[in-house]
C-alpha cells in the first residue's frame, strides 16, 4: 500500500497541514493548544508546511528571529525562512561548533538553504566525531541517538560527503528500528514520531525509504489531523505533527 492510502485508510477527517494552521495565531504564532506563543515553535511549524507544500507566514518569524536564542534555534529560523534575512545568516555564519555537534549540523543545514558553501572545518569537525557505531550525538563525548545522527546525516550530504561516513550512519539508524517499524532515539527505547520522522528524512536524503516506517506513523495520526508523541503518549501535538510533515512529504533537509 502506498504511503497516500496509507494515510487514507486511517480516516481522519482533518489534515495535518490544517491541524497547524489552526494553531496559528493573527499575529502568525504557533502555539500548543493552551500555551503560550514561541517563536521556536513557530519556526518549527513554518519549516512544517513549507515541507508539505503549504503556503503559511513567516511575517512573526521574521518580526521575532532576534528571540531565537541557542545556535539550533538559530539555524533552524534560517531553515524556515528559506531566504533569512541579513542579520539571521549573520548569525548563522557566526556560529561556533565548539563541543556541538548539533549545532555544526544545523549549520550545514541552513547554510545549504541559503546557498552559502558549507565550511570545511565543519564537515571536518563532524566527521572526525562519527562514533565507533556509525553514529553521533548532541555534543562531543555523549552517547549517539538517532536524531542527531540524522541531522548530520543531512548536513553532511548537504556539504556533498557520500561514501562510508554515510553508509556507517544508516547502519546505526537500522539498529535502532523496532519490530513496530517506528524508531526509537536510543538503543532498547520505544519508538517515538519524532525520532522515526528524522530517520526518514536521514534514509531520504539519500534516496532510500527504511520499511515500515510510514506504518509506524499512519498508527500515530489522530481524527484532528495531528500525530500522537508514541503510541502511549499524545504531547506537544503541534511540534510533532510539525516535525513529522517533512518526512511524510518525502523531503529531507535542507529543502530544495
Amino acid at each position: 500500500m502506498g504511503v497516500t492510502a496509507m494515510l487514507a485508510a486511517a480516516v481522519v477527517a482533518v489534515s495535518p497541514q490544517h491541524f497547524l494552521l489552526a494553531h496559528q495565531g493573527r499575529d502568525g504564532a504557533f502555539a500548543e493548544k493552551g500555551g503560550r506563543p514561541s517563536v521556536a515553535l513557530t519556526a518549527w511549524a513554518v519549516l512544517g508546511l513549507r515541507a508539505a507544500h503549504t503556503s503559511v507566514s513567516d511575517a512573526y518569524l521574521r518580526a521575532h528571529e532576534d528571540e531565537l536564542q541557542t545556535p539550533t534555534e538559530v539555524a533552524l529560523g534560517a531553515l524556515a525562512e528559506g531566504r533569512p534575512t541579513p542579520a539571521l545568516l549573520a548569525r548563522v555564519e557566526a556560529l561556533q561548533p565548539g563541543a556541538s555537534l548539533n549545532t555544526a549540523a544545523w549549520q550545514l543545514l541552513a547554510l545549504e538553504q541559503a546557498g552559502r558553501p558549507a565550511p570545511a572545518a565543519t564537515v571536518r569537525f563532524l566527521l572526525t566525531h562519527q562514533s565507533r557505531g556509525g553514529g553521533w550525538s548532541w555534543a562531543v563525548g555523549v552517547a549517539p541517538d538517532s536524531n542527531d545522527t540524522a541531522a548530520v546525516v543531512q548536513g553532511l550530504r548537504a556539504a556533498g560527503v557520500r561514501g562510508r561516513p554515510i553508509g556507517r550512519a544508516l547502519a546505526y539508524l537500522r539498529g535502532l528500528q523496532n519490530k513496530d517499524g517506528g524508531f526509537s532515539l536510543v538503543r532498547h527505547r520505544p519508538s517515538d514520531a519524532q525520532s522515526t520522522a528524522w530517520t526518514m528524512q536521514a534514509f531520504l536524503s539519500t534516496g532510500r525509504r527504511p520499511r515500515d516506517a510510514y506504518h509506524y506513523l499512519a498508527h500515530l495520526r489522530r481524527t484532528d489531523g495531528s500525530f500522537r508523541y508514541s503510541t502511549r503518549y499524545a504531547i506537544t501535538p503541534v511540534w510533532v505533527t510539525a516535525q513529522v510533515l517533512p518526512a511524510l512529504a518525502g523531503r529531507p533537509f535542507p529543502l530544495r
